[in-house]
């Protein structure tokens, strides 16, 4: 009888260790990486790698299986007005309060739904945590593991501003100021009631209302600065078209995201742009 009830105190104890270990690991995957742990961590139990999975509206939505990496027809505008679409996105775009600058949630039926944040099939010779952009179909890839990705849809640069090539990211800033090239103020002189003069020259503080919305990455060569950056917008709406003079700009929920997910160091291929892509 003794033996017995030892047994089973010593069952208790396992179960309730094993119970608070699940339990803790779940809730540090949903803070540090909301959309990484269903994608690519481990599947629970039972459960189909990449298939349908139950999860909480603060992790990324996904295609069921995992979507193909193929190009789409920039200029092909398909707003995202199927309720289901917003309801599996309203989480991962919702405003944001703990930054120094409330974030606004974005309003997801001014944004073709096809460049809303997604894990895709992605089999790339690059190694994980290089950054691939792609202009003519206005999409950042995340390389991951196993040919996987994580794509955003961006902005990019229209006509006669593009850039393609080889960098890495020298500096990640947070709500960065924006120096504007003296070439930007000359062609758009209204800028100038908006500049002031700051500790590296004439420029805008950073905040709700700069260009280059909450986080910037900088892209250099060597020792050279290319001057082209992956950045935030305050303009959401302009995603997935040619608006920019050069640099790749993000929805701000995604910059954040990548910016978290980006190494200082990590490569940085642009891909050319096609001929007739730009809008």
């Amino acid at each position: 009888m003794m033996l017995k009830r030892r047994a089973r105190v010593i069952c208790a104890v396992i179960g309730t260790i094993m119970a608070a270990s699940t339990t803790g690991a779940r809730a540090q995957c949903d803070d540090r990486y909301p959309m990484s742990c269903r994608v690519f961590g481990a599947p629970p139990p039972q459960a189909a790698p990449f298939g349908p999975q139950i999860i909480s509206p603060q992790r990324l939505p996904e295609p069921e299986p995992l979507a193909p990496a193929e190009p789409v027809r920039p200029g092909v505008v398909a707003r995202p007005t199927d309720p289901a679409v917003l309801s599996r996105y309203a989480g991962v775009y919702a405003g944001i309060s703990g930054d120094p600058f409330p974030i606004p949630a974005v309003d997801l039926s001014q944004i073709d739904s096809q460049f809303l944040r997604r894990a895709v099939f992605y089999p790339t010779s690059e190694p994980p945590g290089t950054i691939v952009i792609d202009p003519a179909s206005r999409f950042l890839y995340l390389v991951q593991d196993g040919g996987q990705a994580i794509r955003y849809g961006v902005g990019v640069g229209r006509e006669g501003f593009g850039w393609s090539g080889i960098a890495n990211v020298r500096e990640k800033r947070e709500w960065p100021d924006w120096y504007p090239p003296k070439e930007m103020i000359q062609r758009q002189p209204e800028l100038r009631r908006h500049l002031s003069e700051l500790q590296s020259g004439v420029g805008m503080s950073g905040g709700p209302r700069n260009p280059l919305g909450a986080r910037a990455l900088y892209l250099w060569q060597g020792n050279k600065d290319t001057l082209f950056r992956i950045h935030g917008t305050v303009e959401p709406w302009t995603i997935g078209s040619s608006v920019s003079s050069g640099c790749i700009r993000m929805i701000n929920q995604d910059v954040i995201d990548l910016y978290q997910r980006t190494q200082v160091g990590a490569k940085v291929v642009v891909l050319p742009a096609r001929v007739g892509s730009a809008q």
